[in-house]
């Protein structure tokens, strides 16, 4: 068997690999390369990370974007949003975006991997998983930023916010959100909170 094809039998279909952790498989990694992205077993994504190919009854499958993402980051601890999203809230938003974001703590820009563009932004904290809640502190922080009724859509955030579970959505806002959401969810939050002070002195008086 040539090191070639010894080579070929540690890669697995589907998964992104950096020509990193593809060194310890080859003593002349940059020869292997060259030979299987012509033959096609692999395809080069961006600098220096490659994809295993996959096939369906429909062709080739691209990688899962995730997988994606993790090896380009050498990280788990990210998350990968768009604002697509925000329309499963119901609050009037309807536009479509080709846009997708990864809110980590290494890399800052939009870069193309493979045949998709991700704008990755450096965001100190960010949940495990999407939530009802992050993603409506996510949606006021990035008001600006949507082609929408700007008045309208901010009337609707605010009718959301005001039927939400406030302890979650405080939360979010607290450990998420940037200025712009803190300026305009805070004062439904604040006023919730003084209704139920308010509420429980008069039942004191009552008593």
């Amino acid at each position: 068997m040539s090191t070639l094809e010894q080579f070929k039998i540690h890669l697995q279909k589907g998964q992104v690999y950096r020509r990193n952790d593809l060194t310890k498989w080859s003593r002349s990694v940059d020869r292997h390369l060259r030979a299987l992205l012509e033959e096609g077993v692999l395809q080069k994504l961006s600098r220096g990370i490659y994809y295993c190919t996959q096939n369906s009854a429909f062709g080739q499958t691209p990688p899962e974007e995730e997988t994606l993402i993790r090896s380009f980051l050498k990280d788990d601890r990210f998350l990968l949003t768009s604002p697509n999203l925000y329309n499963a809230l119901g609050v009037g938003t309807t536009q479509l975006y080709n846009q997708r974001t990864v809110y980590n703590h290494k890399r800052h820009g939009k870069f193309k991997l493979g045949n998709r563009t991700f704008d990755f932004q450096v965001k100190h904290h960010f949940p495990e998983k999407l939530t009802p809640e992050f993603l409506l502190v996510d949606l006021a922080g990035n008001l600006d930023r949507l082609a929408e009724d700007q008045q309208r859509l901010k009337n609707n955030v605010l009718s959301k916010a005001d039927s939400m579970n406030k302890t979650e959505l405080r939360h979010a806002l607290d450990h998420y959100g940037n200025c712009k959401a803190k300026r305009l969810l805070a004062p439904i939050l604040n006023r919730g909170a003084t209704c139920a002070k308010n509420a429980i002195v008069q039942t004191k008086r009552e008593k």
